[in-house]
């Protein structure tokens, strides 16, 4: 593995702290060796890297994705050829890591043989933390069938991992260890409704704390943990109750439950990007209206329900939950999250922060030294304008483990 040296660099290191100019950082082994002033790291590397007039920072992390979900409806991968959905997967993965996106959470849908491909160097992909399928109660935010359809759901095995729709303690225990046999990092619990399951509202509370005490059990017996879809008041608090580590969404969160989420240490990974694209387009990508509809009612709310928990002091993480044609767009979610948490709390999200939530947090997330060398080279500051983390021209290099993945335009 070669060593780089970084030079002449403005280090946002996402710990919090003012980016440092002028900085130097000096990669051995695929990980951070050494952190000082431009010019005082006096090795001899086999690359040097001129960053002038660039910022080195750590990778992105998307603690909340769907990198299978490649279309807006979520069975259509029940209707395509094997290879060709695979190799949409595929591309989209690859398109993830080149956007700078160097650590993926992925929430539901992707199969463990991506991982496995990732491993074998057969596809070019962030570093991936799955959970197969989700877990889902029946009429829940999972169960994908309509009022008429009595059938079980699809599944198009290796290539796509739908909802594993279970009832009662014993029967989610049996799906915790299902997905935990695929090979999940973590277990995926729907815990309330959502809006594109059709027989469902966003209000119902799903699964009793003793059905979701089944999975957290059987993921703890693992070394592993639960994360959890949930919007409401009731279903947040049922999750801290049966030991659930992260909350997705929390849309409808209210002041008394984020001081329970503070006090329990319970992170929150809101979503927001999902919610501003569908509101605006979905309509014309075909998303059902009814669909639309809880959108827009989670939308209203989310904004709100994000101050009250930054005001709260809750470990906040970030993820996009993009789908379809919006999949391109992870990096809009900062934008977003720092209409907030200014920039530099949605890049701490994006980072430090999520790193702790892929349980990654002593190796991941910020430039200092004995951290892997996950790096992005960016032109700009984007603690001063996060938006322009959406450009992917501007970010000119993605190092993965101390190996550069992508370099964009003119060598330095």
């Amino acid at each position: 593995m070669s060593s780089i040296l970084f030079e002449h660099a403005q280090v946002l290191d996402c710990t919090g702290r003012d980016p440092q100019l002028e900085q130097a950082v000096l990669v051995e082994n695929g990980r951070i060796a050494k952190v000082g002033a431009s010019g005082s790291l006096r090795t001899r590397a086999d690359r040097v890297v001129d960053c002038a007039g660039r910022t080195l920072m750590p990778g992105l992390i998307d603690a909340h994705a769907h990198l299978a979900i490649v279309d807006f409806d979520v069975s259509s991968a029940q209707r395509q050829a094997p290879a060709v959905y695979a190799l949409r997967v595929t591309r989209n993965i690859e398109a993830t890591l080149a956007a700078g996106f160097t650590t993926v959470r992925d929430a539901g849908g992707l199969d463990w043989g991506y991982k496995d491909a990732a491993a074998r160097g057969l596809i070019r992909a962030p570093r991936l933390f799955i959970c197969n399928s989700w877990i889902s109660q029946t009429g829940g935010h999972g169960d994908f069938r309509r009022e008429n359809d009595t059938r079980e759901p699809p599944y198009a095995p290796g290539v796509y991992c739908p909802s594993l729709v279970v009832d009662g303690p014993e029967r989610v225990r049996w799906a915790a260890r299902e997905v935990l046999r695929r090979g999940a990092d973590q277990v995926k619990v729907m815990a309330n409704g959502g809006a594109v399951s059709p027989t469902d509202d966003m209000w119902s509370t799903q699964f009793t704390v003793e059905e979701l005490g089944a999975a957290v059990a059987e993921a703890k017996a693992t070394g592993k943990y639960v994360m959890a879809h949930t919007y409401t008041p009731q279903s947040m608090r049922n999750c801290v109750e049966a030991g659930v580590r992260t909350l997705e969404h929390g849309n409808f969160l209210d002041e008394a439950t984020a001081q329970i989420l503070q006090t329990s240490g319970t992170y929150l990974v809101p979503t927001l990007a999902v919610y501003e694209l569908i509101a605006a387009e979905g309509r014309e990508h075909e998303v059902p209206e009814s669909s639309v509809r809880k959108i827009e009612e989670a939308l209203a709310e989310a904004y709100t329900s994000l101050a009250i928990a930054r005001n709260a002091g809750v470990a906040i993480g970030s993820g996009s939950d993009l789908l379809g044609v919006h999949q391109p767009l992870k990096a809009r979610e900062l934008r977003f999250k720092a209409r907030v948490l200014g920039a530099m709390g949605a890049l701490v999200a994006s980072t430090a922060t999520n790193a702790e939530i892929v349980g990654m947090g002593d190796a991941l997330g910020t430039v200092e030294e004995g951290k892997l060398a996950d790096l992005l080279v960016v032109d700009g500051d984007p603690a001063a304008d996060v938006g322009i983390l959406e450009e992917a021209e501007r970010i000119r290099m993605v190092v993965l483990g101390g190996e550069p993945m992508v370099e964009r335009g003119e060598g330095r």
